[in-house]
């Protein structure tokens, strides 16, 4: 079997780790995370998940267990460096990431601390923004943009560092519905293009973009499997006071009433699709 580009084995972490009853952030995570793969990672806020994502590139470091990257362990501070140009991440607040006045030299400014070419240098900026859609902007000014465009700005600058791996911590969430839209498509692309995708977010929609849900809880992992897996244990995430996406709440509605109504699905068009196959099925027997 394929190794896991991160790997976390029995990970727990407080952030007050020198106190005599020290408080768990995290406890015991277990995760295989594997190139090419689109991760999200759902649950409430102090839930642990941005805590987590903050072990994937060394920002953090366990208390307890360990993390590999691509088999480097992020324990150990030679690696550190390696480990965050393997792994990028992009934060809630794009603002926070934007260092320079002018879009093409803020998304250089990581690869020119990594003393590449100035040729390469420039392809790299030219090639992050054409990603992210955002060529026709690299001449402006960072404050001028939306928040979406600048959250675009914000990963273009780490897919810029050409890392495996891209992380975006609740990258979403500043942002209306619009520039919600333009990251997603950011991230889909990226993906196809073979960018691991590790998203985290309280959005139970965009989870479904996934290939695998992590679902937390008080500092553990307490469901994961793909989004149809996760997302027809309505119940159960209602227990939690976790919401499921608009259309798989109606379709377990609608199977409440009518047990042969498909609980599972997941978008609008599967939803569509299935009225549409019973309106026809209707249809035929009159």
């Amino acid at each position: 079997m394929t190794e896991p580009v991160i790997r976390v084995e029995g990970v727990g972490f407080s952030y007050s780790s020198d106190v005599p009853s020290p408080v768990f952030a995290l406890k015991d995570i277990n995760l295989e995370i594997y190139a090419g793969e689109y991760l999200v990672i759902v649950g409430h806020n102090g839930s642990g998940k941005s805590t987590l994502a903050k072990h994937f590139n060394a920002l953090l470091s366990p208390t307890q267990g360990d993390i590999w990257v691509t088999g480097m362990n992020t324990r150990d501070g030679n690696n550190t460096l390696a480990i965050r140009s393997t792994v990028g991440m992009v934060f809630q607040i794009p603002d926070n990431q934007i260092v320079a006045t002018v879009v093409e030299e803020d998304v250089a400014f990581g690869p020119a601390n990594l003393g590449v070419s100035e040729q390469e240098l420039r392809e790299r900026v030219e090639w992050a923004l054409g990603v992210v859609d955002m060529l026709a902007f690299r001449e402006r000014a960072p404050h001028l943009l939306s928040a979406g465009q600048k959250q675009r700005v914000a990963i273009a600058g780490a897919m810029a560092m050409k890392p495996q791996v891209l992380i975006l911590d609740e990258s979403t969430s500043m942002l209306d519905p619009t520039g919600r839209e333009e990251v997603l498509s950011a991230m889909r692309y990226l993906n196809q293009e073979g960018t691991t995708i590790v998203a985290i977010t309280h959005f139970m929609h965009e989870a479904v973009e996934g290939d695998r849900v992590v679902v937390m809880e008080e500092g553990q992992i307490v469901s994961a499997g793909s989004p149809r897996e996760v997302f027809c244990q309505v119940e159960k995430l209602r227990e939690m006071h976790l919401g499921v996406p608009q259309v798989t709440e109606l379709a377990y509605a609608l199977h409440q009433r009518d047990a042969t109504f498909p609980a599972d699905l997941l978008t609008v068009e599967e939803l569509e699709n299935e009225v549409l196959r019973r309106v026809s099925l209707k249809g035929v027997v009159a």
